[in-house]
């Protein structure tokens, strides 16, 4: 699952961590830990991965990061109002300064019309500053959305820290 391009973008973004001084926290649905084993993969990464939270059910997503049922309930798990409440509640229940957040539909069961197999909402949230959410529609089968979700997730990470020196 985890292949050498991504491991190196992962071992970048550590990188990039350090250099910054920064600690990170993830929030993953469709991805159950990919990203959060992606990066701990690599030695040393525990000055730098702070935590991971795999909130695969909706239960999870409230009880964890303080994602309202309410809110789930009205816009559905995988929207980009849950995508950046996931981000936010990684950041808010952990000292982590920088959080990804993925909600997705990896398939091949679950998808509805409006929301296909492949659709994965991001957010990304930074300690007192701004979320971002944005999606992407990844072609393939469960196994190539998911590697593709965790590898945009630590570019999108990348781009974050990068976009803050």
């Amino acid at each position: 699952m985890i292949d050498e391009t991504i491991l190196g973008e992962a071992a970048a973004l550590l990188a990039d961590c350090r250099a910054r001084r920064l600690l990170l926290a993830t929030a993953e649905s469709c991805t159950g830990g990919l990203i959060a084993a992606t990066l701990t993969a690599i030695a040393g990464s525990s000055d730098v991965v702070e935590r991971g939270f795999v909130t695969y059910s909706n239960a999870a997503k409230t009880e964890l990061l303080g994602v309202p049922a309410g809110l789930i309930a009205e816009v559905g798990a995988v929207s980009e109002a849950v995508a950046r409440r996931m981000a936010e509640g990684a950041v808010q229940h952990s000292p982590a300064d920088l959080a990804i957040a993925v909600t997705g539909v990896a398939g091949p069961g679950g998808a509805t019309p409006d929301k296909p197999v492949g659709l994965v909402w991001f957010g990304l949230a930074r300690r007192d500053g701004p979320v971002r959410a944005e999606s992407r529609v990844f072609p393939g089968d469960r196994t190539e959305v998911r590697r593709a979700t965790v590898a945009h997730a630590l570019g999108l990470l990348r781009a974050a820290i990068a976009g803050s020196s």
